[in-house]
């Protein structure tokens, strides 16, 4: 346990991104399916700084020494777990970082690998240097890759918020971790409200909104459809949080399966929620309000993932059976922003840890604030070219989104 005892500790190997060597992390214990990892020659390559430590146990008092680098990597091994834990330290005051959110196929749901949703990053956001995987997500049926919370990318809502907490930063560029509550609803011509869902399934009482982010077509089976254009000059798509919308009823199926593009929406309604709403007809004028609570207007990115497990630089405790898995987290604190991913059942690298063994980590790590992300087979981390941990499936299991860190052109 991370509770108490300052634990024995392996060497840490630190790298630092913005120059040219050639390095060898003799100490980096991987799998078979991984093998030893040998850096050379990258583009954007690394300088390994033997004599750097992550600040622990006795030693959370002492400052964090501020780097003249943007980012670093480092790989802490703690023998008595074992814990074999991967470490990307971001300079909050480099102003060539940015966070972006991914989607497994670029612009639509589904579930690939964090190294093939990397490439979908456009070139012109910079160059792609670090990444955690994401968000839970749906794993059958009709939507698989529908992420189970929130996700803003590039300024575009695609998923809804769900639950537990999420990850965003608001349009003043400060960072949040919290429970966000969504306030989407429709306004009937008659005045008449009602809340919908955005980019899943649709229950037989409900409303979804549909965006082309869950692809070509609604994949609904029976309900009423109405396709949505735009009612003149006023915002329209990509859809955004925060903002109302007037829409025009281009025209109406019965069937299900409405088509979607880059231009509609679709509002599907279920049988038993059309039944009690007015009858939809083309050229009807509808209200769409995207708000939610709090208010996430002008947010470029956002990702959902669950629990929290720091709070003021304190553990949080959650409601949760405590058993040791991979795990994947964000956290920060006034200097740096930190991805940490901890491998797991891997009886002779690392067993994982318990959401409080994580929080407790990540606050003696230096975070003020931390999130837990989707673990398990899913908890993979990558730094510039390669995957640096272990995943517990010998390989990296597709995932529906994912957190890049991208440096822009100076």
């Amino acid at each position: 346990m991370l509770t108490g005892s300052v634990p024995a500790r392996c060497s840490v190997g630190e790298l630092c991104l913005d120059c040219e060597i050639n390095v060898n992390l003799d100490a980096v214990k991987t799998s078979s399916a991984f093998p030893q990892k040998v850096y050379t020659s990258w583009a954007l390559s690394f300088l390994i700084l033997t004599s750097a430590r992550v600040v622990w146990g006795n030693d959370t008092n002492a400052p964090l020494r501020r780097s003249a680098r943007a980012i670093t990597y480092s790989h802490d091994q703690l023998p008595e777990g074992p814990w074999s834990v991967h470490i990307i330290k971001i300079d909050r005051a480099n102003p060539t970082m940015e966070f972006h959110t991914t989607l497994a196929k670029g612009s639509g749901f589904g579930l690939t690998i964090l190294t093939e949703q990397i490439k979908t990053v456009p070139p012109a956001l910079g160059t792609p240097v670090a990444a955690i995987n994401g968000d839970y997500y749906r794993v059958k049926r009709t939507y698989i890759g529908d992420p189970k919370g929130l996700q803003i990318m590039r300024g575009e809502l695609v998923s809804g918020p769900g639950e537990w907490s999420c990850f965003w930063i608001d349009r003043s560029g400060n960072p949040h971790i919290g429970n966000v509550t969504s306030l989407l609803q429709v306004t009937w011509p008659n005045g008449v409200v009602t809340s919908f869902g955005l980019n899943e399934e649709r229950a037989n009482n409900a409303a979804v909104l549909y965006t082309s982010a869950i692809g070509t077509s609604t994949r609904t089976s029976g309900g009423t459809e109405l396709i949505l254009e735009s009612n003149g000059d006023g915002p329209w798509l990509p859809l955004q949080a925060g903002t109302i919308y007037s829409a025009r009823v281009r025209s109406v199926r019965e069937n299900g399966n409405a088509p979607l593009n880059s231009g509609t929406m679709v509002l599907s309604l279920g049988r038993q929620l059309a039944s009690r709403l007015p009858k939809p007809a083309p050229g009807m004028t509808l209200k769409l309000s995207t708000a939610t609570s709090p208010d996430l207007k002008g947010a470029n990115i956002a990702i959902g993932g669950g629990p929290q497990i720091v709070r003021g630089g304190q553990v949080v405790r959650p409601n949760t059976t405590e058993v040791r898995h991979p795990r994947s987290a964000i956290g920060w604190n006034s200097n740096y922003f930190f991805l940490v991913e901890v491998d797991g059942r891997q009886r002779n690298l690392s067993v994982g840890m318990t959401l409080p063994e994580l929080g407790a980590y990540l606050a003696k790590l230096g975070c003020d604030e931390a999130m837990n992300f989707d673990g398990g087979g899913s908890a993979t981390i990558w730094v510039h070219g390669q995957v640096m941990n272990s995943p517990s499936e010998g390989r990296e299991r597709g995932m529906a989104n994912a957190l890049v860190v991208v440096q822009k052109e100076r």
